[in-house]
């Protein structure tokens, strides 16, 4: 039995991934709608390239730049008024490249405290010089002494 107060079945019961902080938190606005409604794919994409190149910045102690899209899958619309929030987690660190995870939450009828999940990417950046040119990451010894 379905009452106006009940939640969607597609709530996450665990709400947002605990012990983390969000890399990024935004709410769509109607601009970023597409002619049916939805929030525009191409604007979460561009969230999300932001929200990943966060932690690779820090990993790189410096300028990055995305090369690759690995993967990118829409799990569940965005609407006008979700409170979104993207997770990044550093999965892998080559000798130019970091690899980045981004998973990306939406917060909705807050009412009825529903968290979503929406997105799950896998992006790529290579650490870049003044002249955008790839160079060597950093081992963490060396962040680390800084």
């Amino acid at each position: 039995m379905s009452t106006s107060s009940a939640r969607p079945d597609n709530c996450l019961a665990s709400g947002l991934p605990a012990g983390k902080m969000p890399e990024l938190r935004m709410m769509p606005a109607p601009s970023d709608a597409n002619v049916y409604g939805d929030v525009f794919g191409g604007w979460i994409m561009a969230q999300v390239d932001i929200a990943g190149s966060l932690p690779a910045t820090r990993r790189a102690n410096g300028r990055v730049a995305t090369i690759a899209v690995n993967s990118f899958v829409f799990k569940n619309p965005v609407f006008v008024g979700d409170l979104l929030s993207f997770y990044a987690d550093i999965v892998k660190v080559g000798n130019t490249s970091i690899t980045v995870n981004v998973e990306v939450y939406a917060e909705r009828n807050r009412l009825q405290a529903c968290i979503v999940k929406v997105t799950e990417a896998t992006l790529i950046y290579v650490a870049t010089d003044s002249d955008r040119k790839p160079r060597k990451v950093p081992p963490i010894e060396t962040l680390l002494s800084t």
